[in-house]
């Protein structure tokens, strides 16, 4: 006679068998066999009921072996990774400063480019050369961004006319620029480029019906004072009167006075035609939800263009090793401030987004006199005052709510 019985534990699972001894016809018999059975069964039983005192013995087979270090090593470099582009997606919409923001970091990147062409001093470049250079390099950039992205390269139908537009407004005001540049000393071209924010937040009164508030209205005009103040040698003894005296002719100083006219007209236009390209920049990436495809059309017409006048206007420079660098280098940053530029344009109201980019000329001041490549003077502390305490008021008054 057998009988069976199961014991459970977890997963594992014994089953017990026993069987009876067997009846022996002799006593003497009886008693060695049934011993001798017993023993053999309690043999057999013993391993399955023992219950090991020992944890069983390991091998790398069975082992689990713990991946906390390795994750925590691995996770080091996502980490640090995580939080700059956290900082990123911050600064890029997740505060509501962020338009602010933006436009400070595009002045800042292109103060940077002043303090880089300083320091590492090259070959001297024509400017439709350069201008060609740049404008390719943002064509190629904008162009890998998008197609990385996902995004459609010339943007939804609707917007097509306002890229286009936009592509030649900033092409019309980059020409004029170019054109005052080359008939006007420098710091005065920069003063008619600095009116350009001032446009703009004319022609978004105009275009978007944005509120220009008393406070808004004050910082433009404080800024652009400070701008003045900085650049105030430039129009002083420098200036048209003393180049007309010291003319040879009264031919030739009617000439030069013709051509300063038609300077001061094209720096004007530029202004003009680039606060145009602002409001133009801000209606595209809203249009289009991506900032870099205003980028991408601007490139697209200017770099060709570009190339043709450097044939017309100019003798082709065959830049240097380090020139070349040095054009590629530039080339990367203005493309990023022309990225941040438009990505605050799209977030923040135009006056006060254009009211950040008088900051690159109080940077650019602070580190001549630092670097001392420009004697530090009254005027030049007073401007520098000037825009930052703008630039501060402006930050304290906050974002308002943009008019669609």
């Amino acid at each position: 006679m057998a009988a069976s019985s199961e014991i459970s534990d977890g997963d594992n699972a014994v089953e017990l068998i026993v069987c009876d001894v067997p009846a022996f016809s002799s006593a003497g018999s009886n008693g060695d066999a049934a011993s001798d059975a017993a023993d053999s069964l309690s043999d057999e039983i013993a391993p399955l009921l023992k219950q090991p005192a020992e944890k069983p013995k390991i091998n790398i087979f069975s082992v689990s072996y713990s991946r906390r270090k390795a994750r925590d090593h691995v996770i080091k470099v996502p980490e640090s990774e995580a939080q700059v582009s956290q900082l990123i997606l911050w600064l890029w919409g997740g505060s509501r400063y962020s338009g602010m923001l933006c436009v400070a970091l595009s002045s800042s990147i292109y103060f940077s480019m002043e303090v880089v062409s300083d320091v590492f001093a090259a070959q001297s470049i024509p400017l439709f050369e350069t201008a060609f250079a740049r404008c390719t390099i943002l064509l190629v950039l904008s162009y890998l961004w998008l197609r990385r992205t996902g995004q459609p390269i010339f943007g939804p139908p609707l917007a097509r006319k306002l890229l286009i537009l936009r592509a030649l407004m900033g092409y019309l005001s980059l020409l004029s620029f170019i054109y005052c540049v080359q008939r006007l000393p420098l710091p005065q071209a920069i003063v008619l480029s600095f009116s350009t924010p001032i446009m703009a937040s004319i022609a978004a009164r105009i275009a978007f019906l944005e509120k220009l508030k008393i406070a808004d209205i004050a910082g433009l005009a404080c800024n652009f004072f400070g701008v003045l103040f900085i650049f105030r040698q430039s129009f002083t003894a420098q200036g048209l009167a003393g180049e007309l005296v010291k003319a040879g002719s009264a031919s030739t100083a009617n000439l030069k006075g013709m051509h300063y006219v038609y300077a001061i007209l094209a720096g004007l236009f530029s202004s003009v035609t680039g606060g145009i390209s602002y409001c133009l920049i801000k209606a595209g990436s809203k249009a289009c939800d991506q900032p870099v495809i205003t980028v991408f059309s601007f490139g697209i017409l200017a770099s060709p263009a570009a190339l043709v006048c450097m044939f017309i206007f100019e003798e082709f420079v065959l830049p240097e090793l380090r020139s070349l660098f040095l054009m590629l280098l530039l080339g990367g940053l203005a493309f990023l401030a022309e990225v941040f530029l438009a990505r605050g344009l799209q977030l923040e109201q135009t006056s006060k987004a254009a009211n950040f980019q008088y900051v690159e000329a109080a940077f650019t001041e602070l580190w001549g006199i630092a670097s001392s490549t420009i004697v530090p003077s009254f005027g030049g502390l007073i401007g520098c005052l000037l825009i930052l305490a703008s630039v501060g008021c402006t930050i304290y008054i906050g974002p308002d709510k943009d008019i669609e």
